[in-house]
């Protein structure tokens, strides 16, 4: 929802057989959110927003003000930018220029939520290319209507505008207002439905852990947004995968993944301190990981799991404490996302840091989500 690809309009795919699949033809790469070209001092150089949703490396917006300053020739092959459900959405209806969802189009920066409009003023006082930006309507309308049969799927099926992927997940679960909803892949988001009527100020607050995102019925969330969930558990696994290699010896990962846990199981607690911040934040991004109060007795394999473990819970927890989870009335916790089924070391932290109750294995898949949206325009 925050990445960018660009096409020519009318000219972005080209349609093979008999319709059964179109293949990308004159489109650039997929920019996804975990591009990290833009620097803080680049950040700080852009204009300030009229919108309360601050700008960071790898939103849409972001990443063309950066090719803008550093390659504009790229820029000028194309006509048409949009994510990459836009795209899909606009080729299988033949679209020339495709309808953004006003959720995909907070997730790229310079777009106020409340009059849902993207900051033309402001961008084209910089030069920005505002004709590369898509037209945005509301969550549940359509992109349009399929302009062949694909596979079997027939002409003229309705296509609803691509929506957020945190958005679906949230709704594939259909939460109570008073639900929290926890979902740890590889990033983690923490999130609860702001009151009725809430509506999120016009300017941003780029220190703020915590955002208010478009959902359905004019409604927000409140998230907290982590970049570090299930990849942090990744990248130790490949930490100890080259350690065991440069060592001579060979497990496979999935053996060294479960005997990790095993070790972390059995170490209830631990005094070793991690921050787990090892992709930054972003509010932070300056932000590393680090680890303290080291002692010789704390060394072992399941002490250092649970410190990392711990230490990501911890991160997200400083983002949306417990208090501010009361605040907005929640009783429960609705918890999902493939890191926290298998990880039951981290599942023991939720409950450790949050005093709820956590309801985990409440499926939470962000196209299930979406196909609930079109049913109940049906």
């Amino acid at each position: 929802m925050h990445g960018v690809m660009f096409w020519k309009a009318g000219r972005g795919c080209k349609w093979t057989g008999t319709g059964q699949r179109f293949e990308p033809e004159e489109v650039s790469h997929l920019i996804t959110w975990r591009d990290s070209r833009c620097s803080s001092n680049f950040l700080s150089s852009l204009p300030p927003p009229w919108s309360h949703v601050s700008v960071a490396t790898g939103f849409g917006c972001a990443t063309i003000y950066w090719y803008l300053q550093n390659k504009p020739d790229f820029l000028k092959h194309y006509d048409v930018s949009g994510t990459i459900q836009d795209y899909v959405a606009s080729m299988l209806c033949g679209l020339q220029r495709p309808r953004m969802s006003t959720q995909n189009a907070a997730s790229w920066g310079y777009f106020n939520t409340t009059r849902k409009s993207w900051n033309t003023d402001i961008l084209g006082k910089s030069h920005f290319p505002v004709h590369l930006l898509p037209e945005v309507v509301d969550p549940g309308d359509l992109a349009g209507e399929t302009s062949c049969v694909w596979h079997a799927i027939p002409k003229g099926t309705a296509v609803g505008a691509a929506l957020g992927d945190c958005q679906c997940s949230v709704n594939s679960c259909l939460p109570e207002s008073t639900d929290a909803v926890l979902y740890i892949g590889t990033s983690a988001q923490l999130t609860i439905l702001a009151p009725v009527g809430f509506q999120p100020g016009e300017s941003p607050d780029p220190r703020s852990p915590r955002t208010y995102i478009p959902y359905f019925g004019n409604r927000y969330l409140a998230v907290a947004a982590s970049l570090n969930g299930g990849n942090v558990v990744s990248a130790f696994m490949d930490m100890l995968t080259e350690w065991m290699a440069e060592l001579g010896l060979e497990v496979p990962r999935s053996t060294l993944y479960q005997r990790t846990i095993q070790a972390a199981l059995a170490q209830a607690d631990t005094a070793l301190s991690v921050s787990a911040t090892v992709f930054g934040e972003r509010h932070t991004p300056e932000e590393r990981a680090s680890v303290a109060d080291i002692v010789t007795s704390n060394l072992s394999l399941g002490h250092v799991t649970r410190a990392l473990c711990r230490g990501m819970i911890r991160n997200l927890h400083s983002m949306m404490p417990s208090q501010c989870l009361v605040e907005a009335g929640a009783k429960r916790i609705l918890a999902s996302g493939n890191a926290l089924s298998r990880n039951e070391v981290l599942r023991q932290e939720v409950e450790r840091m949050y005093p709820f109750p956590v309801v985990y294995g409440k499926d939470m898949e962000a196209a299930v989500g979406a196909a609930l949206v079109m049913l109940r325009r049906q």
